[in-house]
């Protein structure tokens, strides 16, 4: 609070002792500021950790100890805890009762000209000075001296002392007074600030849920299946929640989210989707959202056509509508299910975002969950495309942004922005419920390797990141060339014919002896890559690509050997692979690839990757988005805040409040005058300012050289 100001607090004069110790610490600044310190830490929690995220996420990044203890302090939604509003009700009252005891003390001494002043008070002062008036009397010159004072925009008050030798004459004078009115501004405004955030935030909600015996909802469903207990009058008169409405629907419900789980606030009105436009720049990123939308007014049955915006609101009976962000509201889509172990045939199947589709594969049974449509990715490209030495399997699309956080975005190199086109977002749920989380996108991105890729996604959890295996784009831009391949490799007599036709192809056939051993060599490094060895990986499961290679070279042949008989194996691998990929093109009525060529190398080395990281592909089927039919879904921001207006008048007194403090100051007069000799006076003159800074100095010289009439002082006599 103010320094000028008692740091202590009102003491009642009677009472029990308890409760006058009570009101005293509550009416203290020393305990606002305490409040105000504990809130601002508050906030800064708040600020820190992710707040409304699933359990299960604290669990992940914290552990179990800490997510327990974070959820039951309530740190997970700071700004709607108990004990944060608590604090807020606390400092409110606290404050209030600040302004209460201080405010008459303000107003009088603004009223009040301290014309009673002691003359030896004056000389007390750190801005003083002495001098004689000759040829006037004490009343003359303080007739002259208030209204050159009065001219000069100070508020000046005479008064007359009796005296022995003649009476003397207190000129007291004031300026800036308006001071006062600017830290009586400024803490007014903290109050009206923390009323405002008290009566928009979930104090109203959680006061008419326990009166109404309303309970919050955590379950599933329907909106339209929810109980009355877990809804919420349309009379509620705070609120703020979201509303999320598809092309072609209405809906009057909006969603108030909770620590706990959610209600349901009725609207009076319903909001009738019309069309949702977004506008895109150059690079794919989105310049314009907006909402082309009927309201439906139940009372009246009228309907209101209006078009809600970014930053551009629309206003109906009290209520805000706001244009949030944009989702689907239920597109068509198409999916290609490919095989990733050889042992499934291909096929096609037809969902709707947000429905599922059960999938069997013999005895195993899953259910397809269609998640989200991306119909626009736009991603930074820069690294992908400067040909720096990057890890050929690794895929961060957001490396470049995920390292720099806030307003201080900046880079030393150039963003490559990007749409690269749609993706589908799904799960696939197995009988006992598990599920995994997959992101594939529909075409082939350029990410600096020679050859596109497809990227499929796969994470465990919503609190993972995406891993991403690149399967390389064939020359017709799809993923069949390299399936295929993937086929004819868990095929064992495919495998056995390209063998055949590399050893024909490199071996002179005038040396036998040299093909039956290159045919052992190829024949087993196609098996290990396979994962058709006997060898096991950590999981259990077999050992295959090039890390199954790698054991076989680290167990088999002797150190000295190793580097040697490495790249006679790795050469035998791809030359055989080739030979693979011509069979399965052939099998499948495609035409070979050019070996000499530069895009066919390309292909077979980020084929040989692909196929060695294909077996931790955790699905036996990786769907392919095929085509849809986009249907757009708005989300708006639904509010009805009465403590917005509260929040504005408290915004304008602070703004008011500190321009007073920093800008205003205040300054006092005092010019005591008595008789010297026949005709003159002598004259006691000080100033007193609540800032000692030069701009003070300089006034009170001025002021000196003109009231006393007396010569300019050099900076040493001001102090005099």
């Amino acid at each position: 609070m103010t320094a000028s100001a008692d740091i202590h607090g009102y003491t009642l004069r009677r009472g029990a002792p308890a409760l006058r110790q009570a009101v005293e610490l509550l009416s203290s600044m020393r305990f606002a500021i305490a409040l105000l310190t504990v809130i601002c830490i508050a906030s800064v929690i708040g600020t820190v950790l992710k707040q409304h995220e699933p359990a299960t996420n604290y669990i992940n990044q914290f552990g179990p100890f800490w997510a327990d203890l974070f959820l039951k302090l309530k740190l997970n939604a700071v700004y709607s805890a108990w004990w944060f509003l608590l604090i807020l009700a606390f400092l409110v009252t606290s404050t209030s009762l600040c302004i209460a005891r201080n405010t008459p003390k303000y107003l009088a001494d603004m009223r009040t000209y301290k014309e009673n002043i002691r003359e030896q008070s004056l000389k007390a002062f750190h801005h003083k000075a002495e001098g004689d008036v000759a040829g006037e009397d004490p009343a003359a010159s303080a007739q002259r001296i208030g209204q050159q004072l009065a001219a000069g925009g100070w508020k000046v008050r005479l008064q007359e002392r009796p005296r022995e030798g003649g009476a003397g004459w207190m000129v007291a004078a004031k300026k800036g007074s308006a001071n006062k009115i600017g830290y009586i501004a400024a803490h007014s405004a903290i109050v009206l600030v923390c009323l405002g955030g008290l009566l928009d935030g979930d104090l109203f909600v959680r006061t008419m849920t326990w009166l109404g015996g309303k309970s919050v909802y955590s379950g599933g469903g329907f909106i339209s299946e929810v109980k009355p207990e877990h809804r919420l009058s349309s009379a509620n008169p705070t609120f703020r929640g979201n509303l999320v409405v598809s092309e072609g629907s209405q809906s009057s419900t909006a969603i108030l989210s909770q620590s706990d789980g959610i209600l349901l606030q009725d609207l009076p009105f319903a909001v009738e989707l019309k069309k949702f436009t977004v506008d895109y720049y150059s690079t794919g990123m989105p310049k314009l959202f907006a909402s082309d939308i009927v309201i439906h007014d139940f009372a009246t049955g009228e309907k209101h056509p209006a078009r809600v915006e970014v930053n551009h609101p629309v206003s109906y009976k009290g209520i805000q509508i706001y244009q949030s962000s944009f989702d689907d509201g239920g597109s068509h889509v198409t999916l290609r299910a490919l095989p990733m172990n050889g042992s499934t045939q291909s096929f096609t199947v037809d969902g709707t975002i947000g429905g599922s589709s059960p999938i069997t594969n013999g005895k195993d049974k899953m259910t397809l969950e269609y998640t989200g449509l991306r119909v626009i990715n736009v991603e930074n490209l820069t690294d992908a495309t400067s040909g720096s030495a990057t890890d050929v399997r690794r895929v961060d699309l957001g490396h470049a942004l995920s390292q720099r956080l806030g307003a201080a975005d900046k880079s030393s190199t150039e963003r490559n922005l990007k749409n690269v086109g749609p993706s589908i977002s799904y799960k696939l749920r197995d009988a006992s419920g598990q599920a995994r989380e997959y992101n594939n996108y529909m075409r082939p991105i350029n990410m600096g390797e020679g050859v596109p890729v497809f990227l499929l996604g796969v994470r465990d959890t919503g609190a993972d990141s995406f891993r991403y295996l690149r399967v390389p784009a064939d020359d017709q831009d799809s993923m069949d060339g390299f399936i295929h391949l993937l086929a004819a490799l868990h095929n064992p007599a495919e495998r056995a014919q390209a063998v055949q036709r590399y050893v024909a192809k490199v071996v002179d056939p005038k040396r036998p002896e040299l093909a039956e051993q290159l045919t052992v060599s190829a024949t087993r490094a196609l098996d290990l890559f396979a994962g058709a060895g006997h060898e096991a990986s950590a999981k259990g499961a077999p050992l295959a690509g090039l890390p199954a290679v790698s054991n076989f070279i680290e167990t088999a042949v002797p150190p000295a050997e190793r580097e040697r008989a490495a790249e006679v194996l790795l050469r035998i691998l791809n030359g055989s692979l080739f030979e693979l990929d011509t069979l399965a093109r052939e099998t499948h009525g495609r035409k070979p690839l050019n070996e000499a060529d530069d895009s066919t190398r390309q292909f077979m080395t980020q084929a040989v990757l692909a196929l060695s990281d294909a077996p931790l592909y955790p699905s036996p089927l990786v769907f392919e988005l095929d085509s849809f039919t986009p249907v757009q879904a708005s989300v708006f921001q639904v509010a009805r805040a009465p403590g917005k207006n509260v929040v504005y008048l408290g915004a304008t007194l602070l703004i008011l409040g500190v321009f007073a403090m920093l800008y205003i100051r205040e300054r006092r007069l005092w010019v005591w005058l008595t008789p010297d000799g026949a005709s003159g006076s002598h004259a006691m003159m000080a100033l007193s300012s609540n800032r000692k800074t030069l701009e003070a100095d300089r006034e009170f010289e001025q002021l000196r050289h003109r009231l006393l009439a007396a010569p300019a002082a050099t900076d040493g006599d001001l102090k005099t």
